[in-house]
C-alpha cells in the first residue's frame, strides 16, 4: 500500500523534503513508519522519544494502523512562547 509521509521543521530539513511517498506492507502501524524512515534517514533516530504523528490531519498514537492512501505527518517537539 502507498502512503504520503509529511515532515515538518527539522524533520524536513534532515529529509531535504517536506512529503515523501512510500510503499509500505498492509496495516503497518505508524511507529513501523517513523522506524522506516530512520533507516533510510539515520538522523532522525534523535527524534524518537519525543516525536507526534498524525493520521489524515488527526494527532494518532504511534501504534494507530495506516492504511491504503492515508496521509501521515511527523511533527518534533515544539517549544517557545
Amino acid at each position: 500500500m502507498r502512503v504520503r509521509v509529511r515532515l515538518f521543521a527539522r524533520l524536513r530539513d534532515i529529509v531535504g523534503a517536506a512529503e515523501l511517498e512510500r510503499d509500505i506492507p498492509e496495516g503497518m502501524p505508524l511507529r513501523a513508519v517513523w522506524q522506516a524512515l530512520i533507516a533510510e534517514f539515520p538522523a532522525l533516530e534523535r527524534y524518537t522519544p519525543t516525536i507526534s504523528g498524525a493520521v489524515n490531519g488527526e494527532y494518532a498514537r504511534l501504534d494507530a494502523r495506516v492504511q491504503d492512501g492515508d496521509e501521515v505527518a511527523f511533527l518534533p517537539p515544539v517549544s517557545g512562547g
